[in-house]
């Protein structure tokens, strides 16, 4: 696994469903719709009984349901009885080079890959090839290890941005792996659009993924050595995780006496994912907005007023209060329901860089004692909107984030506040699809 290891990336051994009904198969990403437990629901229907990926994850929605438990004594079962009863092909050792087109109509190109944990940190101001974007709730990591440790099979949704604007890697694996028949294609559920995979795996195939990963080595090399390769875009907490699955894992496997050639070649030591070049016409970047559950509206407005130095006014639509926020980085919005009228309030701030990161600190700040509140971190304005119709939650629509310098700002500041922004809408992001044995 190790032939990519200068590049913090391994060729995986991919796990793929004999049955190829993807519509059945594939489920968005755990950690979206976490206020919305029907599209759970609605997944579980669609999947008709047949084996599926839902099988094998948490919705996040249930992270705090009564039967947790349960549910994941039955993702451990699902694992094993997957393995057991032929639900995969034979393993085999590829990239996947993936276009996804999304119910939006644009399509998203990405290379499947494996991680090296070794060569990711997801601590601020790390200098190692893989960093972090935003910042990593370390509270978060716990619930998911209860999941990932000595799980038998692990299938991806974290995505890595790569810094390419020649498209170097991802556009010209394309190229090559397009001259084969897919191994997969086909439609997701519930309206998510579709998707098409193909393997790389020749050694004339291979040998053009590592060429053009050292030409973006060389590219992204800074003057003190250190080389940026990959930025972490969707799946933060997952692949931080995933690291400290392994380095507990890592130092089991030394008190153990293993050698440094087993520990190098240990699948725990990586973690599935899809590169995604930054520059992909297909890729876009969407502002992750904020609600507030059980907070006074007009406490919450005169805060953020006051400690952003916003001025204040009333929008007449969604429409009008989605034009105001986009236009400027600095404007921001709230939504918020009393006595059956909705407001759409625009706050304007003098704010020029990226305002979640001013605006986070704030809501910290003005959470800190108030155990009736609750913040959590929605996708899409239509969710902004919805949450805002229902009395006693204050939503936050904020502007749009630019994705130009985007990889200096992080090898300048660190990485972002959490949850600052989105890879596409909800129903865009990554679907689980292929998996890999694990321990």
């Amino acid at each position: 696994m190790n032939n990519f290891a200068e590049y913090g990336l391994a060729v995986p051994e991919i796990l793929l469903p004999k049955d190829k009904d993807l519509k059945t198969w594939c489920v968005i990403a755990c950690d979206q719709f976490t206020q919305d437990i029907s599209y759970w629901e609605n997944a579980e229907k669609a999947t008709c009984g047949k084996p599926s990926t839902l099988n094998l994850i948490l919705p996040e929605v249930y992270l705090s349901s009564a039967d947790k438990a349960e549910r994941l004594k039955k993702i451990r079962l699902a694992m094993n009885s997957y393995l057991k009863d032929g639900v995969f092909d034979s393993p085999k050792n590829e990239f996947i080079y993936i276009e996804r087109k999304t119910a939006f109509g644009r399509v998203r190109k990405g290379l499947l890959c494996a991680v090296d944990l070794d060569s990711y940190e997801w601590k601020p101001f790390s200098k190692s090839l893989i960093r972090a974007t935003e910042a990593t709730i370390v509270e978060r990591i716990p619930p998911r290890k209860e999941i990932r440790k000595g799980a038998p099979i692990e299938s991806p949704h974290i995505m890595l941005l790569v810094n390419d604007p020649e498209r170097l890697l991802v556009e010209r694996a394309g190229e090559a792996a397009k001259k084969n028949a897919p191994v997969y294609s086909g439609d997701l559920m519930l309206e998510s659009g579709s998707i098409t995979g193909w393997s790389l795996s020749s050694e004339g195939e291979l040998s053009l993924v590592k060429d053009s990963l050292g030409k973006l080595k060389a590219k992204n090399t800074d003057s003190d050595g250190s080389t940026f390769m990959f930025a972490v875009g969707d799946g933060n907490h997952s692949l931080a995780t995933a690291k400290a699955v392994w380095d507990e894992y890592k130092a089991e496997l030394k008190s153990l006496g293993k050698s440094d050639e087993e520990i190098a070649s240990c699948p725990v030591r990586y973690a599935l994912a899809e590169i995604v070049n930054i520059y992909d016409e297909g890729l876009t970047f969407e502002p992750i907005h904020r609600v507030v559950l059980g907070a006074d509206k007009d406490e919450l407005e005169g805060f953020l007023k006051d400690k952003m130095n916003a001025s204040v006014s009333f929008a007449k639509d969604q429409s009008e209060l989605e034009k105001e926020v986009a236009s400027s980085g600095g404007n921001f919005g709230l939504v918020y329901t009393a006595a059956g009228k909705t407001s759409y309030v625009l706050c304007k701030t003098s704010v020029k860089e990226l305002l979640v990161s001013k605006i986070q600190p704030v809501l910290d700040e003005f959470l800190k004692g108030k155990d009736s509140c609750e913040i959590d971190y929605i996708h899409g304005s239509g969710e902004v909107f919805r949450l805002g119709a229902k009395e006693g939650n204050v939503t936050l629509l904020l502007p749009p984030v630019a994705k130009d310098s985007f990889f200096a700002t992080i090898n300048k500041t660190g990485p972002l506040p959490r949850k600052s922004f989105s890879m596409g809408e909800a129903s865009e992001k990554r679907f689980y699809l292929e998996c890999r044995r694990l321990f």
